[in-house]
């Protein structure tokens, strides 16, 4: 998911408002969207493939230097994006949300039909 534009800060680490921020969660509807955090649970076929997911989002992360909160129980991973060092939302969060995403459908869309 490209959400950045070439007009926006290259870190991407200013705060969003409200109106980008509206816009982005219609295109992100299965995360929930706080004042300061998104967060979405993602339901694994089983825990060795829910850690499998989290070694992917860790590699993830890792590569573009910005590392959400992750929370495993049983299959569920529950992901949370803040920039702590913005205090908030920013596009570093959205567009690792996206990423996020397209592994999971990558790693368990063709399981499911």
């Amino acid at each position: 998911m490209g959400f950045m534009t070439a007009s926006q800060d290259q870190t991407g680490d200013e705060l969003l408002g409200a109106d980008r921020i509206a816009e982005v969660a219609s295109a992100l509807p299965e995360w929930d969207f706080g004042d300061s955090v998104i967060r979405r649970d993602f339901s694994a076929p089983t825990f060795l493939d829910g850690i499998a997911f989290v070694g992917r989002i860790a590699t993830e992360a890792e590569n573009r230097d910005h590392h959400p909160d992750i929370d495993i129980r049983w299959r569920t991973v529950t992901i949370a994006l803040s920039t702590h060092s913005a205090g908030g939302l920013t596009e570093l969060d959205i567009a690792l949300a996206g990423a996020i995403d397209d592994l999971f459908h990558e790693m368990f869309d063709s399981r499911n039909g």
